[in-house]
């Protein structure tokens, strides 16, 4: 089969998404240079218009549609595969007829993605529904005159900018603590579907030694990404220091001074408490540390936590509240400063998830910081000293919504239970009341005052 004859198919395909014609190739580029335009009226970038798929994930930003823009993203670079690799087989073996098949599919479900995508257009634009059929039909056309005509504005950016009142930043810098945790956060971003996405922004506070502390926020607050960011694990644009020393650049040396508990332990059922507290040692102990010096640790660690009548027990034999203590006691082994934990009590009843929360009271009391996640805190909040409150604004950035002691923050949302706390910031489509805007505004111009 002559490949070469195909090669100008497979351009057009990439190009432009399908196979075309000469003779339609004027009727192609009219339609990107509508969409260049369009891509800029909706305060985009124009030259993604050049830009094969991207142009299509860029279009659903302007149409308030990217949820839809993302699958079909996927099944435009897929298509455009499957077209090209069409040419490599022959057309009459089984690889061209199946080949055929998967084209069509993609085809169907491209042609849904787009008709939503298009109505999304159109309600932007604030246009007639009978719109869809030209967009349709002869793209090129309606990308032209709406890419051109003056009476064609887009009713809102898209939502890489769009905002209906500018990002408030607090301008507030914590002040670096000698003692104790530090956190300067100006951003925590990634790059998502060709565009930059902001997950955290303005973020500051000064934890003292001694402090527990309840981390709350909606799904999606950031409260994870929080975390990552205070570990280290992953970094942001940010300053986190730890008794005046900054962890990012001095990570190496820093690392065991965090321990983090997370939700799922990763302990191995067949070794005994004593055997994993023994291992853990050893990778988090300087190895200075001599054999018996990590023995009299371990043996400290079990004692604190209750585990010396258990040392000799296999990991995947106790309780669910000895091992949630065994995951703790693995973290304290290098009796680090701050100690984070991920729904600790998550799996355990009241009795034993207050039994933990009052060894972390403990652990607090010695001069350690204990941050805490968890999605019941309203049965032990009488342990905590402050509250951190995550909530997403309006462009789904986590940001700081309050932190501080717990009868201040009472006051300063009006309800008397956290979980309530969390209701008030939560968007209203998640069962919310929709206020985060405005507790991030009134904690911002409170703490800048």
């Amino acid at each position: 089969m002559n490949i070469q004859a195909h090669i100008p198919d497979m351009i057009s395909l990439v190009l432009f998404g399908t196979a075309i014609h000469p003779v339609f190739l004027p009727q192609a580029v009219l339609w990107l240079i509508g969409l260049w335009k369009i891509f800029e009226k909706c305060g985009l970038k124009g030259w993604w218009a050049l830009v094969p798929v991207a142009r299509v994930y860029q279009l659903a930003l302007c149409s308030d549609r990217e949820l839809e823009g993302r699958p079909l993203t996927v099944l435009e670079a897929v298509q455009i595969l499957v077209s090209c690799s069409s040419y490599f087989f022959p057309l009459v073996s089984d690889g061209a007829y199946i080949m055929s098949i998967v084209s069509i599919l993609l085809g169907m479900l491209q042609f849904i993605y787009t008709f939503k995508v298009c109505l999304g257009l159109i309600e932007v634009f604030d246009q007639k529904k009978i719109w869809i059929i030209p967009w349709m039909l002869f793209d090129a056309l309606p990308a032209l005159i709406w890419g051109f005509g003056r009476k064609f504005q887009p009713l809102w950016k898209a939502k890489e900018i769009r905002d209906d009142a500018p990002v408030f930043f607090s301008g507030r810098k914590a002040n670096v603590l000698e003692e104790g945790l530090t956190v300067n956060l100006e951003e925590r971003s990634c790059r998502e579907f060709f565009r930059k996405k902001v997950l955290l922004r303005d973020i500051c506070m000064e934890i003292q030694p001694g402090r527990m502390v309840l981390l709350l926020g909606g799904s999606g607050a950031g409260k994870t990404t929080f975390v990552n960011a205070v570990n280290g694990y992953e970094p942001a644009k940010a300053e986190i220091l730890i008794n005046g020393k900054n962890m990012y650049k001095n990570y190496k040396k820093m690392q065991y001074d965090i321990g983090f508990v997370p939700q799922q332990d990763l302990m191995r059922g067949s070794d005994s408490v004593y055997r994993t507290l023994m291992d853990a040692a050893a990778l988090r102990l300087p190895s200075s540390f001599s054999h018996s010096e990590r023995q009299d640790r371990v043996e400290q660690v079990m004692e604190i936590f209750g585990l010396t009548p258990v040392k000799r027990e296999q990991v995947s034999k106790l309780s669910g509240g000895q091992r949630k203590r065994l995951s703790i006691a693995m973290e304290f082994i290098p009796n680090p400063t701050l100690f984070i934990l991920d729904e600790p009590d998550s799996g355990l009843d009241g009795v034993i998830a207050r039994e933990l929360f009052e060894q972390l009271r403990q652990i607090a009391d010695q001069g350690k910081i204990i941050i805490v996640i968890t999605h019941t805190p309203d049965r032990v909040i009488d342990l905590f000293d402050d509250v951190i409150v995550l909530a997403k604004d309006r462009n789904r950035t986590g940001r700081l919504a309050w932190y501080g002691p717990i009868p201040e923050a009472r006051a300063f949302f009006q309800r008397e239970k956290m979980e309530d706390i969390v209701k008030s910031v939560n968007r209203k489509e998640e069962g919310g009341d929709g206020l985060a805007d405005d507790y991030i505004l009134k904690y911002a111009e409170v703490h800048h005052a």
